[in-house]
């Protein structure tokens, strides 16, 4: 058995008890890398252990892979994936596009998804035959747009910042051929795509859990995601999503080069 929405949106709302409470609040931040800046919050771990007391209760026999805690049953045939807050940077700046990211594998593919922004009051849902958005605006069917081509398309990107060498020369001759770009968004950059507002979204450096909960609702939403070289997202890495196969298709050829 497959869980519905409503679980979905339970798992949500646990975590948002543990979030939104800590958003611009003046929360406690630690530093994962020691060599750099990789924040997490109380509310990251807080977060994540809700969604984790709930799965287990309902779904024992399904995996788990979260940032936060260790990963359990990743060999099971569905497993979840987790990230409490996809964005903590803009979390600990008081920037309302971070997001808590649900996904759920099949087999390695992931068939259903949550995006939701708590502050917001945004949800961004796949269930495995579409993808809705529930929010401020009502509740609608999801639909990617089709710009037409890459000189028409809206792009963004966590941070140029984030690339070296060859993928920045890539992604900088991506940038100036497109209408407009846009930085720093997270997780909500790929909603806005799936709900037909942007047309292209490229990252690098992405982690399984950056991406299980985004998947579905991108894919079910008519839009494609894959790494550059074409493959399936679930792992992460170098990773596009675009509301068309034209604009996907000539971003790629630069990407690929």
């Amino acid at each position: 058995m497959l869980p519905d929405r409503s679980f979905f949106y339970r798992l949500a709302e646990a975590a948002k008890a543990e979030t939104l409470p800590r958003f611009r609040a003046g929360v406690d931040v630690v530093n994962k890398e020691a060599r750099g800046f990789d924040p997490v919050t109380e509310g990251d771990r807080a977060a994540e252990e809700a969604i984790r007391a709930l799965i287990e209760a309902e779904f024992p026999d399904h995996g788990i892979l979260g940032e936060e805690h260790g990963n359990i049953g990743l060999d099971r045939e569905h497993v979840w994936v987790i990230d409490p807050i996809d964005g903590t940077r803009a979390f600990i700046s008081g920037v309302p596009v971070w997001g808590t990211l649900i996904g759920l594998q099949k087999n390695g593919r992931a068939i259903m998804g949550l995006i939701d922004q708590p502050f917001t009051g945004e949800r961004y849902f796949a269930d495995g035959n579409g993808a809705t958005y529930s929010g401020p605006d009502g509740e609608r069917r999801l639909q990617v747009r089709d710009c037409g081509s890459l000189s028409n398309a809206i792009l963004f990107t966590t941070s140029p910042h984030l690339f070296v060498g060859e993928e920045l020369a890539r992604y900088r001759e991506i940038e100036s051929q497109v209408r407009l770009f846009r930085y720093g968004t997270d997780c909500y950059a790929y909603a806005l795509l799936a709900a037909g507002h942007v047309d292209l979204v490229i990252e690098n450096s992405l982690k399984p859990y950056d991406v299980g909960g985004i998947i579905p609702v991108i894919e079910q939403a008519g839009g494609i995601m894959t790494t550059w070289d074409g493959g399936r997202p679930e792992m992460g890495g170098t990773i596009i999503a675009a509301g068309s196969r034209a604009v996907y298709e000539q971003a790629r050829a630069i990407l690929c080069r």
